[in-house]
């Protein structure tokens, strides 16, 4: 049993009519403990309250001891008189000592014990007198000889103290002629005096031994109520948990399980587990098995975690249970502590959440696959708008080719075959039909450079249908194939596909082309992205008052360095403020026959290709700018965007 600290005595003092002697007590207690070494007073109990009888016993021996030395009155002045006295208290002196660096009472003790026994023995040698023999001063050598020492050791004392007074003293007196000085009634009163202190010191002696023992006592029933109080509420927790709790031996015998680990274990055995049997006595010998080398993995210190899984008629459960080594003084593990958790609605929550990923993700796919064939029928469109600008102006050219003034003009020549000379010369028809010739050619020729230009237009146009949908079927790729790119010369591509749309509407083009060096990036995506903000810009300056209907393109390098930006301007519709934080947003558009997919897709487009889209404007009816950053330099890796289409498609 641990020992009680020593200020424990002293907190115990309680008020009343014993309050003063405890007080008292715990006083004395505190001084004794002073001197004894730290090891001493950190032993246990009965150690502690042996080292204190000890302290005492010796201080008050060692006063006892100089009192009667001083008031000793020998028949001469020789010091051999005094010296049992003497050397008597160096003893006991060197006991104190000793008690203040030992770990154990054992020297102290023998050393005190000699220290009386040296006195005891030379006073019969210079006193013999019968009264010595039976003097109340031997009773200490064998209390403390049993009490400090132990009976066996107690036990040689004893006989060595019989030893010198029944044979030692009276073999030196008979034949070594040691006589005693006459008995005189001072020394006979010094005698009754040291008896009557003897007595005294046996009994303080005992008061001192019942005062340690009863403070360790106290203190001793205060830990032992502190441990039941938490015993209390240890029990509390261990059996209010809805956890599974038991511990075990090294054999996997059943040591303690609270309530919730009888009744889970009576629900799958059929009865309740046998504080002494093997834990799993009831189960197969497979399941036996499988426990004990469980059992033996936490007995080598391991600690194991595992989720154990069983039927109970229909019902699934799912047990996640916990072993762990219990350890003894040395470290070695001496048992296991088993706690089990029931996890199975948790495991069929994860379940059904799995389900529902596995659901949300279908989901996400198709919406995803939705929102692709959205972008492609937005894209798409767009450059159908152009591509059948560009088909219908081929129609027209086309019909209006003046095929038929060449077929008059055959049949003419024709008729007048045999006379192609004087028809030239002197027919008015011949004259006129040479310069006429020249005119048809002139006009057929600028006819066909407009049809190779709108053919071009339309090719143009056509592979950019081809390079949307061509990235779109690969769309597991976050970008496409990069390219060196003129942005300029990017730009005036994406105006000729809208130029005949701007020319109807009679919305001037201003160019503000910087000079910047060429980029490496996704040529096909950029242009998608030029090809909606024209777009959006053309739809913004086609529902607008001001006659004067302008787009200006401004290309730059931005202060920061490292990146290029494209301005599309217009003094169009304006968009409100209330809007601009989600113009980006898929869905949100303000036209009404708009769908709010251009802008959006062309914002993730451009966090892909790690660049920006941004637009500001005034208000309504004061234009807009929208405003693209990229890098100059390609990046390493795409940038991942937060959501929209990508984030489906991932």
């Amino acid at each position: 049993m641990p020992h009680v600290p020593p200020d424990i005595p002293g907190q115990l003092a309680s008020k009343g009519p014993m309050g003063s002697l405890e007080t008292s007590r715990a006083w004395l207690l505190r001084r004794l403990d002073g001197l004894l070494s730290e090891s001493l007073r950190r032993a246990p109990l009965s150690a502690l309250t042996r080292a204190r009888v000890l302290a005492a016993a010796t201080c008050v021996l060692l006063l006892l001891n100089v009192l009667y030395t001083l008031s000793l009155q020998p028949p001469s002045d020789e010091w051999i008189w005094r010296a049992p006295g003497g050397f008597g208290s160096l003893g006991m002196l060197g006991a104190l000592l000793l008690l203040r660096r030992v770990r154990s009472t054992t020297a102290p003790a023998l050393l005190l014990c000699a220290s009386m026994l040296w006195g005891i023995g030379f006073t019969l040698v210079l006193y013999w007198n019968s009264y010595i023999s039976t003097h109340a001063t031997l009773m200490l050598l064998p209390a403390f000889g049993v009490y400090l020492l132990g009976p066996r050791k107690g036990l040689l004392l004893t006989l060595l103290t019989i030893l010198l007074m029944g044979i030692v003293a009276p073999f030196l007196h008979l034949h070594f002629g040691l006589t005693a000085p006459p008995t005189s009634p001072a020394f006979l009163r010094m005698l009754h005096v040291a008896s009557s202190m003897a007595l005294l010191s046996i009994w303080l002696l005992g008061a001192l031994h019942s005062t340690a023992q009863s403070g360790a006592q106290e203190a001793l029933e205060r830990t032992l109520k502190e441990l039941r109080d938490t015993e209390r509420k240890l029990t509390s927790l261990f059996e209010n948990t809805d956890d599974m709790l038991c511990s075990l031996d090294a054999e996997g015998r059943l040591l303690i399980a609270n309530t919730a680990m009888k009744q889970a274990f009576a629900q799958r055995f059929g009865q309740e587990p046998v504080i002494g049997q093997r834990l799993f006595a009831p189960a197969p010998p497979a399941t036996q098995e499988l426990w004990a080398a469980r059992f033996r993995q936490v007995l080598q210190g391991e600690r194991l975690k595992l989720e154990v899984e069983y039927r109970e008629g229909e019902t699934r459960v799912v047990l996640e249970t916990s072993l762990s080594p219990i350890r003894g003084e040395d470290g070695v593990p001496q048992g296991i502590v088993l706690l089990g958790r029931d996890i199975t609605a948790r495991k069929e929550a994860e379940t059904r959440l799995g389900e529902m990923h596995r659901t949300l993700v279908d989901v996400s796919r198709q919406a995803g696959m939705a929102e692709i064939a959205t972008g492609v029928l937005h894209n798409v469109g767009n450059t159908l708008n152009s591509v059948n600008i560009s088909a219908h102006l081929i129609s027209d050219g086309l019909r209006k080719l003046r095929l038929s003034g060449i077929g008059r003009t055959t049949r003419l020549l024709h008729e007048h075959s045999r006379e192609l000379g004087p028809f030239f010369t002197q027919d008015p028809r011949g004259q006129q039909l040479l310069p006429y010739l020249q005119a048809l050619s002139r006009e057929l020729r600028e006819e066909q450079e407009a049809l190779m230009k709108e053919t071009v237009s339309l090719t143009e146009g056509i592979d950019h249908i081809k390079a949307i949908i061509n990235m779109q079927q690969k769309h597991a790729r976050t970008v496409g194939a990069m390219e060196t790119v003129s942005v300029p010369q990017l730009i005036d591509e994406a105006l000729r596909l809208h130029a005949v749309s701007f020319e109807r509407m009679s919305i001037r083009i201003e160019r503000d082309f910087a000079a910047v060096p060429l980029i490496v990036t996704d040529r096909h995506r950029l242009l998608q992205i030029l090809l909606n903000l024209l777009n959006n810009a053309r739809q913004a300056l086609a529902g607008s008052e001001p006659k004067d209907k302008r787009l200006r393109l401004r290309v730059g390098l931005a202060e920061a360095g490292g990146q290029l930006f494209i301005e599309v301007s217009d003094n169009g519709q304006g968009i409100a403020p209330e809007h601009l934080p989600r113009l980006f947003t898929q869905g949100f558009t303000t036209k009404k026959e708009g769908h709010g997919f251009g802008l959006h897709v062309s914002a993730l487009s451009a966090a892909e290709m790690n660049g920006r889209l941004t637009c500001a404007s005034p208000g309504v009816g004061q234009g807009a700018t929208f405003t693209l950053m990229l890098p100059l330099a390609p990046a390493e890796a795409p940038a991942e965007s937060s959501g929209g289409m990508s984030a489906s498609i991932r």
